[in-house]
Order: C-alpha cells, then sequence, then structure tokens
C-alpha cells in the first residue's frame, strides 16, 4: 500500500476564510477555523493534511514581498517534512505572489499551489470547496507530475508565473494566454502538461528570500509627457524598470524619450520592455519604433505577463551585485515564465 502523501496548507487570508459580521456589512478576514468547520470533508482525502495559519489573515491587497519572503521562508522550513504545499491566498494579487515564489524556491521538485475563492467557504455557492479539495488532491498525487508553482482556480492549474486574474466577477477568474494549462480538472485530473523533467535537474533547493522592490513601472499611453517618463526613467531610487508598450513592443519614436532611456541605463538601471497585451509576445526589431529601443539598450520581455516581470526583476536584482548579470539574466528562460526554444536555463 503506498505511503498517504503530506500537504502543508499555508492559510493567509482572503476571500475564501471570510465572514460578514453583518448582512449588509462588508467582508473581512476571519482564521482556518472557519474553513475546517464548514469543510468537513478535508477529513476523507487520502493525504495527511497540516495547517500553518497566517495571523492575522491578510486580505491579498496587503500582500506584497515581505509576505512572499514570509511565504517561501515557511516552504523552507517545512520542505523536508511535506511532499506538496498549498498555499489559500486572495485572489486579487495572487499572479503576483505565484510569480514571485516561481522564482524564489530555487530548485523546486514538489507542487506549490496557490488557491482562493471568489466567495467565501459558507456561502452556498461557494467555489471555494471545489478549488481547496482538487488543490489538494493535485498536491499529494501519487506521481507529483507538478514540481513547480501553479494557480488553481475554476477546474483549472496553469503555471503561477504565466497566469493573470482576468476576471473579478466569475468562478473562472485566471487564464493563462501564452501558455496552456498544467492540469484541467473534470471527472478525472488530467494532467495535460506536467513539469519538464529537466526542469532544474541537479539543483538543490533552496529559498532566495531576499528581493529588490526599487524596481519602477511605465505604462505607455497616447499623450503622456516628457515630465512623468522622466520621473520615472531618471529617478534615483530605482535600479529597473519595466515598460508596458504597445503591441509587439512598439513606443513612439521621440528623440526626447530614446536621451531618456539612454539617459536611464546609463544610470546603471536595467529597463525591461513588455506588452500592453494579454497574449502575444515583445518583437524587438520587428519594426522601426521598437529597433530604436533596442539600440538604446532597452532589454525585450518576450511574452512574460507583468507579474512575471516584475517579480523576475525583484528576484534577480536582490540575487546579483552585477548589473549585467542581471541583464542577461532577465532575457532568459529560467522558470518557465517566457517563450523559449529549449527548457528552463539557470
Amino acid at each position: 500500500m503506498p505511503k498517504r502523501k503530506k500537504v502543508l496548507i499555508i492559510y493567509t487570508g482572503g476571500t475564501i476564510g471570510m465572514i460578514k459580521r453583518k448582512p449588509e456589512g462588508p467582508y473581512i478576514p476571519f482564521d482556518f477555523k472557519l474553513i475546517k468547520s464548514e469543510f468537513p470533508e478535508l477529513d476523507r482525502l487520502e493525504c495527511d493534511v497540516d495547517v500553518v495559519s497566517y495571523d492575522p489573515p491578510l486580505d491579498s491587497s496587503n500582500i506584497g514581498p515581505v509576505v512572499w519572503a514570509k511565504i517561501a521562508r515557511t516552504i523552507g522550513e517545512n520542505y523536508k517534512r511535506f511532499d506538496g504545499f498549498v498555499i489559500l491566498h486572495g485572489s486579487d494579487t495572487m499572479a503576483y505572489t505565484g510569480s514571485a515564489l516561481s522564482f524564489m524556491l530555487e530548485g523546486l521538485s514538489k507542487p506549490v499551489i496557490l488557491t482562493g475563492a471568489q466567495l467565501p467557504i459558507n456561502e452556498i455557492r461557494t467555489d471555494a470547496k471545489e478549488n481547496l479539495v482538487t488543490a489538494l488532491q493535485i498536491a499529494s498525487h501519487p506521481d507529483r507530475p507538478i514540481k513547480e508553482v501553479g494557480i488553481y482556480f475554476g477546474s483549472k492549474l496553469y503555471r503561477a508565473n504565466r497566469t493573470q486574474k482576468a476576471h473579478a466577477d466569475v468562478f473562472s477568474a485566471f487564464n493563462s494566454v501564452n501558455f496552456p494549462a498544467l492540469v484541467e480538472a473534470g471527472v478525472h485530473l488530467y494532467f495535460r502538461h506536467p513539469t519538464p523533467t529537466d526542469a532544474w535537474k541537479g539543483i538543490e533547493f533552496n529559498v532566495q528570500d531576499k528581493l529588490d522592490t526599487r524596481v519602477g513601472h511605465l505604462r505607455f499611453f497616447p499623450g503622456i509627457s516628457a515630465e512623468t517618463l522622466d520621473s520615472v526613467l531618471l529617478s534615483p531610487n530605482l535600479k529597473g524598470i519595466i515598460l508596458q508598450s504597445y503591441g509587439a513592443g512598439n513606443l513612439p519614436t521621440d528623440k526626447g524619450l530614446i536621451q531618456s532611456l539612454k539617459a536611464s541605463i546609463a544610470q546603471g538601471k536595467v529597463i525591461l520592455n513588455i506588452t500592453q497585451c494579454m497574449g502575444g509576445s515583445v518583437e524587438m526589431g520587428r519594426y522601426a519604433t521598437s529597433a530604436l529601443l533596442l539600440q538604446a539598450g532597452v532589454l525585450p520581455g518576450g511574452d512574460m505577463t507583468f507579474e512575471a516581470a516584475l517579480a523576475k526583476m525583484m528576484y534577480l536584482l536582490g540575487k546579483y551585485t552585477d548589473i549585467e548579470t542581471v541583464r542577461q539574466m532577465l532575457v532568459r528562460n529560467i522558470r518557465g515564465e517566457m517563450r523559449a526554444e529549449r527548457g528552463y536555463t539557470e
């Protein structure tokens, strides 16, 4: 008889554990006792479950790099004791947390599944129970076909660093436009894209919890002023900047903008260009407008989501002191976060 798998639930908060003190009042975070009382079926799962609850539970709007590091350390401290991990988390910033963990958990060879709900677990029409039980089943699967960070929501498991929240009020709240679902849940669990067997081959597990948050963001729009651009590009407090450009990586052919970009890079900043589009990829040099950016030293971000680009830049700036190493690693596929001819590289 196969040994029962052990899964650690890390309960950070979120809608899945929220309640209303008054019928007309707002949802507020509760604690894991609510989830356990509303879902006694947890005891019927074919795995052993332990729980770590953060006190107080957090609305995901309040989760950022400090909590990412805390979650990563919690996994690191318990890594040898458990076969998989399920993180209960609010949906609003789940894609940011999932992307960050995908980079911070170096050499990961176990499933780390984030999930939550659009309705609290004690609501009649809640999606919480299905999300939770399926996340636990994926995390405790005997063959462990998933060995990475994923987001399970609305019957699909996506690679976390390919995922974005796409809808505020439907149960299928997330999508992954540029990469297919890893698992689809129906009558059975269909593992469509298990983690590549060569991912992190020979790399020992390690938690890299140092992040550098000195990262800025510029989303372009027609009519954006030079003052707005320079306030970010030339800020002395930033080490990296993510540009969100039009289409396949295009920006205005304005000489002042190119000069500001060059000046920013000369200051030692690293600038990464990703598209504003939900799907598709930056292809710098395809049009004259993006060729100018390439010549100025702006890096192409391929088909990375904004969440992945942000987390990757914070991770690399925190790990490496040499800015040239950061530049080289930003454009490489290191966690399956961007399209590449081959698998993960490091």
